[in-house]
Parts: structure tokens; C-alpha cells; sequence
């Protein structure tokens, strides 16, 4: 009969060596505010801008696209094509560029920040 109790006991003997459980101390939960994307160098000019921006920085579109909120405006030169996709940040507010895409004339991928610059007017 002795050894029925033996794990019984054993269990209980441990267990008892937890030591007594502390109190986790309560914080009231911090608000951290979301870190703004970093905008590379050079599109700063551009993103967050609303049309009238744009217009004023590169001349008449040679493209305007709307589709109920959102606008595509593309501009382009000699150099390169630049793709600027515009919408609000909120209902009712202005549109404004949110995403770029850039190519040269035959298609390929070009560098969205040395187009912008090659786009814009001195």
C-alpha cells in the first residue's frame, strides 16, 4: 500500500516547490503611433501631392485616368514615363499619390526618383 502513495506524494512535493506564484504587476497599455513610411529621397516632391502638384511640378498630364475615387495621372518626356496613382486618404478628401511607376520609353523599369527629376520643370 505504501507504494500506491509514492507518486501521489511525490507529486504533491514537487508541485509544493513552485514557491508562492508573485504578482505579475499591471501597466496600463501605452498608445505607440505608427512610424510614417520612410519615402525615398527625391520622391518626397512628389507623394502626398494632389493633382494640382503634380500639374504645377510637370506640366499637362499626357494621361488622365479617374475611376470613382482614384485618379492616374502620367506624364512623360524623351526620358522616361512616369505613372502617378492618386487617392484620398479619407472619404472626402483630395486624392493624392500614393504609388509611382516608372519606365523609359520602350518599356523597361526605370528609377522612379531620377525620372521625377528628368520630369520636372526648372
Amino acid at each position: 500500500m505504501t507504494r500506491s502513495f509514492l507518486p501521489l506524494g511525490l507529486l504533491l512535493a514537487l508541485s509544493a516547490c513552485g514557491g508562492a506564484s508573485k504578482a505579475v504587476e499591471q501597466r496600463p497599455a501605452t498608445f505607440i503611433p505608427p512610424v510614417a513610411a520612410k519615402v525615398p529621397t527625391g520622391l518626397d516632391r512628389v507623394m502626398g501631392k494632389d493633382a494640382r502638384a503634380l500639374i504645377s511640378m510637370f506640366g499637362p498630364a499626357q494621361q488622365d485616368v479617374r475611376e470613382e475615387t482614384s485618379r492616374k495621372l502620367q506624364f512623360a518626356n524623351s526620358n522616361c514615363i512616369l505613372d502617378a496613382y492618386l487617392y484620398p486618404s479619407a472619404k472626402g478628401k483630395e486624392p493624392v499619390v500614393t504609388f509611382l511607376s516608372a519606365r523609359v520609353p520602350d518599356g523597361r523599369d526605370a528609377d522612379k526618383a531620377s525620372c521625377v527629376g528628368a520630369l520636372a520643370r526648372k
